[in-house]
């Protein structure tokens, strides 16, 4: 009975002993920490002498040691090769090994220190592969306390439980570090790609007034100025502070680009600072702001015009000192941020009007570029058309070769209210309805197709075109009062005998609309 009761309870012990291992091997991602708590659970209630988790390099074929407990001397830089020792005759097995006594075991290489023959009358090893889906990932070794009573086999099937509980860590930990060099190698692509995107050779344009943006770009693009851009809507903004950026030291750093005139005024503080929880209804939990989501890198404000006086104080701040605090919260944060302004607005007049500050104008003027608008720039407009031209066919998979000279003299003779903007949607919207190789002058929108290039030029005087256009209202009216010449008149906010002018004018039978 007494025998039962002693089983029993070593039973529940190390079933104790397995939850507490499990318990801590979940709560942290970080395999050295995990695996020394566990370690320190099989010392202190396993009452092990020593222990080690050993992990297999794969680049290598060398496991390393990534935790241990009990040895004399620091074991960290312990590496077995498949094969050495007992540590290495397991991974290369995949099958576990027990030595009752380590004296008598010449395979016992006591790389660690773990066995003081001085100290230690006898040890005994236990040493198990760690395996998932027939893959080697590491081993557990354990030293005990020698005694000759101890029923290995028993012990050996708990030690294979707790090399069962490393096999999950191991394999999230190992899907983890895939993931990271998944993204690190993501993200190298894609700010090779950006740079390359946003190169100043990429941003077309040869006219004289462009040469002098590239000029103005490349000299502050590696500097940490401020710089404010300048130009109307749709003149290409954005791209030039991306070439500042991507040119700049700052380039591995985030970009954010942040919309002054499209956020709501209540929300543009927040949008700005980041806000604590629990500052203002809503704010169920914490949110960074954009110039803390910028800290290293660039911030773009673009139509910075567009902010209240309130906001241009706090940004002011900001610009100066480097610092604020979020929405709610009494704790100052200090951020390095590059800040780029573009504006289509005239801030000298808002200032004059008092809806600027002076004091923000001659911090965010520091470095100034003006973006020409289209119109000023005629040369550049068949090179972006063209460039246009080939982007969108590689984007909807067409093959349209060239524009014809109609659609060129179109394209150069338009205005260009919506500058390099609106010439993109242009030639988009072609591409898109050409279904031949040479886009014409009918695929253009019809805002550019003047009356001689689509053939409708009026061959009537603007009087006669007048008149019919009278005659029509008078005819509409008639139709809608079924005749009735005095209703008609109130209908065109006219009067009865000036309506019985023009019906006898225009020769228009009343009776036909009568019935």
């Amino acid at each position: 009975m007494d025998k039962f009761k002693k089983q029993r309870d070593t039973l529940i012990r190390k079933l104790s002993i397995l939850e507490d291992i499990n318990q801590t091997l979940s709560r942290s991602l970080n395999l050295k920490e995990s695996f020394n708590a566990a370690l320190n659970i099989l010392f202190t209630r396993a009452k092990i002498k020593a222990g080690a988790v050993f992990l297999l390099d794969e680049s290598d074929s060398l496991l390393r040691m990534e935790a241990h407990i009990g040895y004399d001397s620091p074991p960290d830089k312990v590496k077995y090769r498949l094969g050495e020792g007992l540590t290495g005759r397991i991974a290369q097995n995949k099958s576990p090994i027990v030595v009752p006594k380590v004296s008598k075991e010449p395979l016992f290489l006591n790389m660690m220190k773990g066995w003081n023959p001085r100290k230690d009358r006898e040890l005994s090893f236990v040493g198990l592969p760690i395996i998932s889906d027939y893959q080697l990932l590491g081993v557990l070794n354990v030293l005990l306390r020698y005694n000759p009573t101890r029923d290995l086999d028993t012990t050996l099937k708990f030690y294979k439980l707790v090399a069962s509980a490393l096999v999950q860590p191991i394999r999230l930990s190992n899907i983890l570090l895939r993931e990271r060099e998944n993204l690190l190698n993501q993200k190298v692509r894609l700010d090779a790609q950006l740079k390359s995107e946003f190169n100043l050779n990429n941003i077309v344009g040869n006219s004289r007034s462009m040469q002098e943006v590239y000029e103005k770009v490349a000299q502050v693009a590696r500097a940490d100025t401020t710089v404010l851009i300048r130009g109307e809507s749709g003149t290409g903004k954005e791209l030039i502070a991306q070439a500042i950026h991507y040119n700049s030291l700052r380039s591995h750093k985030p970009f954010v680009r942040v919309n002054c005139g499209a956020i709501p005024e209540t929300l543009i503080e927040s949008e700005f600072f980041g806000h604590e929880k629990g500052a203002f209804t809503g704010a169920v939990k914490l949110k960074k702001g954009k110039f803390e989501l910028a800290d290293g890198g660039t911030i773009f404000l673009d139509e910075i015009g567009e902010l209240s006086p309130m906001t241009q104080v706090k940004l002011l701040r900001v610009l100066q000192e480097q610092e604020f605090e979020r929405v709610g919260g009494q704790e100052t944060i200090r951020v390095d941020v590059r800040v780029i302004a573009a504006t289509n607005a005239d801030l000298e007049k808002l200032i004059e009007m008092g809806k600027f500050r002076e004091d923000l104008y001659y911090r965010l003027n520091v470095f100034s570029i003006f973006l020409p608008p289209l119109r000023e720039r005629k040369t550049d407009i068949l090179l972006l058309a063209d460039h246009f031209l080939l982007k969108y066919n590689r984007k909807h998979g067409k093959a349209i070769r060239r524009i014809s000279t109609p659609a060129i003299d179109m394209l150069m003779r338009y205005h260009w209210p919506g500058n390099v903007r609106e010439l993109e949607n242009c030639m988009e919207r072609a591409v898109l309805v050409c279904e031949d190789q040479v886009i014409h002058g009918y695929h253009l929108p019809p805002t550019l197709q003047t009356a001689e290039s689509s053939n409708t030029t009026p061959r009537v005087s603007l009087q006669k075109a007048v008149e019919n256009y009278e005659k029509d209202m008078i005819i509409d009216a008639l139709k809608s009062t079924r005749g009735i010449v005095a209703k008609a008149a109130r209908l065109l906010d006219s009067t009865e005998r000036i309506i019985n002018y023009k019906i006898k004018k225009y020769g228009i039978e009343v009776k036909r609309f009568k019935g």
